[in-house]
Order: C-alpha cells, then structure tokens, then sequence
C-alpha cells in the first residue's frame, strides 16, 4: 500500500472526523450540499493537516484526454494547469477516493446520487428569486436553459482563469464567479466534473459535465462513471451532509 492510499484509508475509517471551518451549503430536505465546488485552499487545509500526497502528485501529473488518456507533467491539485493555482479554483485531479477522504475529514460526505440530482435540477427553496418556481425540475442546473454554465460553445461567455490554456475549451472558472442556478448553487452543471457516492467498486458516477464537454453534459440524464483512480483536470467534487 503507497503512502498516499494509507493516509486516505486512514481518513475515511477514522472515527472522529476533523471539522473544519463549514463552507457554504444549502438545505435541501433532509441533507445539505456545498453551494460550491471545494476549491484549491480548502484542500490544501486538508493536505496540510493529514500529509496526504495525491496520486497525481505521486505519478507526477494528472491528465487530459486527447487522443487516448495524456498525462501533464506538473499538472496537479496545487498547478491545475502546470501553473500554481489560485486559492478560489476547483480542486480537480483528484482520484474518487481523494475526495472522499477531504469530505470524511471535514466532517461531511461526498453527496449520493440521487441527492446530487435533487439538489441540481428540482428547486427546493421555498422562496427562491425571480427565475426559479419552488417544486419545479429544470432541464438544467442553470434553469430552464444552460446559460451561464461554464461549459464548451452552447453555455455562454464565462471568465474563466488565465492559466488555463488547453487544446480544448477554456479551462475552468473560480469557484462561486458563475451565474447561480437551481438551489443558489454554482457550477453544477459545467466547469469541473463532480464526484458522487455512487457507482461499482472499481467505477464511480461523475456529474454534471465539465468545460471540457458542451451542455448536454449538464442534463440529468446524462451520467459518467469512471475509473476511481482517475486523476484528471476536469474532475472535482464538492460535499454534503445529513440533518
């Protein structure tokens, strides 16, 4: 067993998770999810507190897929793009298990997936503002229509960072800049692919399509599941927890 994968396993069977400072959430019945993606400085409370090293880090980049999967030399959570990363950006290149263990020792979980598609697509609040109708399920995690999502071509212009210059689409956006959508929440459909509680032993669902992929990603009836393992530029996650 690898260091990285001892520190993870010792996270996620700890009896006693480390609460940290509670981001954002909303309530959506009988849980609550982030309203954002986890972004690169609270991630990084985690590396610091645990000493986990990703697997990214431990195989010296993650990857993007061009013609077949490519590893980035460089490319990791602290660099998604080879540059050092803003504190705001999504965290990404992490593996399923990753994840798991930062939303295990924040005193959360990483949301299931139906509760993943709940919270995206039918609004729960009860006074929601103009725009959004108490009960009503949208095509989208923006609405009725994918406009400002962060996605590739159909979404709208969104800004996104700097450093990301890719062979393909715009690279992601901070976390919390986009428009919010159903339940106040950002990026549910486009910017980072998002890990979820849900899937086989060896592949784990992903969703809400990424600015990799152009909006039919961000439908509810569009699902992914990948490798657990996978370590790539457009995979983040964010939290939820039980009331």
């Amino acid at each position: 067993m690898t260091r990285q994968y001892a520190l993870v396993l010792a996270v996620l069977l700890s009896g006693a998770p480390v609460v940290i400072a509670q981001t954002d959430m909303q309530l959506i019945g009988a849980f609550s999810i982030d309203r954002s993606e986890v972004t690169v400085a609270q991630f990084r409370k985690f590396v610091d507190a645990t000493g986990t090293v990703t697997a990214a880090e431990l195989a010296g980049g993650g990857s993007t897929y061009e013609n077949g999967w490519e590893q980035r030399r460089g490319w990791t959570w602290r660099a998604p793009f080879g540059k050092p990363a803003l504190a705001a950006e999504p965290a990404v290149h992490l593996t399923y298990d990753e994840a798991a263990a930062f939303c295990k020792w924040s005193g959360k979980r990483l949301p299931r997936d139906a509760e993943w598609g709940e919270a995206a697509y039918i609004e729960r609040r009860t006074n929601p503002p103009a725009g959004f109708v108490t009960g009503k399920t949208y095509a989208y995690p923006t609405g009725d229509q994918p406009l400002g999502a962060n996605c590739l071509g159909d979404c709208g212009v969104v800004k996104t960072v700097d450093a990301a210059l890719t062979s393909r689409g715009r690279g992601h956006a901070l976390t919390g800049t986009t428009r919010p959508g159903v339940n106040g929440l950002f990026d549910m459909g486009g910017n980072a692919w998002e890990w979820v509680d849900s899937g086989g032993a060896a592949d784990k669902r992903t969703r809400g399509g990424s600015w990799w992929y152009g909006a039919a990603s961000m439908r509810d009836d569009h699902r992914q599941s990948k490798a657990r393992d996978t370590a790539v530029v457009y995979i983040g996650f964010r939290c939820a927890r039980d009331h």
